[in-house]
């Protein structure tokens, strides 16, 4: 079932698969790749110097995504944040949804093993390591969301088929 301004189209779009991407996004996409599905990045954003990874990050403000490309990885998109309200996970919307259902939500899709961290922003992420997945709570809703692509246990990237 549909709400009036949701077309099919943008429920698929806002699917997120583990180790996969989102919708038609696909981890290892090439920049070009991104920018036909996707259109101009308002804002592109470089690493610091000292950060531990460069990257460059494309920023879509009014879609509320934020797109990662490492360098290491040849800039393929390795790295999805959203704050969309469209949201899904498993077939459900979850932005808005409290830290226990989104618990239950994986326990009930087989991911069992989490850790949770309060920030020092006040802000509680719930993290699910080997699935790549992080999820922001402020006052126990979802805000956003960052996942990647998955790594084995020798630190080698599994771009997805």
């Amino acid at each position: 079932m549909n709400t009036p301004n949701q077309s099919p189209s943008s429920i698929d779009e806002n699917e997120i698969t583990l180790g996969v991407g989102m919708g038609p996004l696909k981890f290892g996409a090439s920049m070009d790749q991104v920018r036909v599905l996707m259109g101009e990045p308002e804002e592109i954003e470089e690493s610091d110097d000292d950060d531990e990874f460069e990257h460059q990050a494309w920023n879509y403000l009014d879609e509320g995504y934020s797109l990662y490309f490492d360098r290491e990885d040849d800039y393929r998109l390795s790295c999805i944040e959203t704050d969309n309200p469209g949201m899904r996970l498993f077939g459900q919307a979850i932005h808005g949804k409290s830290q226990q259902e989104i618990q239950d939500l994986m326990t009930a899709n087989g991911f069992t093993h989490s850790e949770i961290e309060k920030m020092d922003t006040g802000e509680v992420r719930l993290s699910y390591e080997k699935e790549m997945i992080d999820l922001y709570f402020d006052e126990d809703q979802l805000q956003f969301i960052n996942f990647g692509v998955f790594i084995n246990e020798d630190l080698e990237v599994q771009w997805p088929a």
